[in-house]
């Protein structure tokens, strides 16, 4: 079984009612770190924050107006961890300039010491695209292109007669990793990005979804290169006593570690683990029985 890794998207920064829990809302910059500070002293490889810009006011009862600003977010998060890496989960490219994007992310990277990880995606909210002056139907020509300049400007000061310092401490920048469940989205992460982070499970299931990436990366020559191949999987280590989902693994640590175990043999090698909490105490206690109870179990599985 290949080694994996664990990441968490950060709660409180964006509150979309999809995904964010009950307690969030009353939540605020001191949940945040106290959040990021655990998964850095808990093992954890990345942190991870989304991005939106604006939310339309009929989509608002869906995914409220609370979205910390990606950027920002990661820089402040820089100065309060010491390991972990910060990424995004995801960062839509076709909302800016590429050039602006590298600044954003080489910057980070630098303050970070060499932390940074891009994650990005083509967006879904069609009237923020319009809103902002993009062509909704080009994000994904847009995604593309912007991935090749940003290649570019991570790899040198200059980009034609355009230059910009700070440099990136990662040699290359930043890893771009590739957001999205669909056949499309897989296609980028495959042939133009350095790791896949699904969005939803895919049609065909992850077993499938991982043998199509591997095998488009094979046939334009990319199987050798480091990638980070994406999973996601929501915890509760233990039993929870109330009502987590159908869609939880739950139980004793052993249970856990096998359901871990499972995704790491198909060729996942960065898990985006979340876990259902009532309160940010209660989230924080699961960080941590994941971390030493379940995390050194996996090792020995597969």
């Amino acid at each position: 079984m290949s080694d994996v890794v664990f990441g968490m998207q950060l709660p409180v920064q964006a509150q979309s009612k999809l995904m964010a829990q009950p307690w969030e809302p009353d939540a605020g910059p001191a949940e945040l770190a106290a959040v990021a500070r655990a998964a850095d002293t808990g093992g954890f490889d990345y942190v991870s924050v989304c991005d939106h810009v604006a939310i339309p006011r009929d989509l608002a009862p869906r995914m409220t107006t609370t979205w910390y600003d990606t950027v920002a977010t990661l820089s402040w998060l820089a100065a309060m961890t010491e390991r972990v890496r910060l990424a995004s989960t995801v960062y839509i490219l076709a909302y800016r300039s590429p050039l602006l994007t590298a600044k954003a992310f080489s910057t980070l990277d630098a303050l970070s010491g060499g932390g940074g990880v891009l994650g990005v995606g083509g967006g879904h909210v069609e009237a923020e695209f319009a809103a902002l002056g993009v062509d909704f139907h080009r994000r994904g020509r847009l995604t593309d292109e912007a991935i090749t300049t940003l290649r570019a400007a991570f790899a040198d000061e200059w980009v034609g007669d355009l230059g910009q310092t700070p440099r990136p401490v990662q040699s290359g920048g930043p890893p771009i990793w590739v957001g999205g469940s669909t056949p499309a989205a897989r296609k980028r992460a495959a042939t133009l990005g350095d790791g896949w982070l699904p969005q939803g499970p895919p049609e065909e299931g992850m077993a499938a979804a991982v043998a199509d990436l591997n095998r488009l990366r094979q046939s334009t020559g990319r199987a050798e290169l480091p990638f980070a191949m994406g999973g996601t999987m929501r915890i509760y280590v233990g039993d929870p006593g109330w009502d987590v989902g159908a869609w939880c693994v739950t139980g004793k640590p052993d249970a856990v570690a096998d359901a871990v175990a499972a995704d790491a043999a198909i060729g996942v090698t960065h898990m985006q683990v979340s876990f259902p909490s009532r309160t940010c105490d209660e989230l924080i206690d699961q960080m941590a029985a994941f971390s030493e109870e379940v995390v050194p179990l996996v090792g020995g599985r597969g």
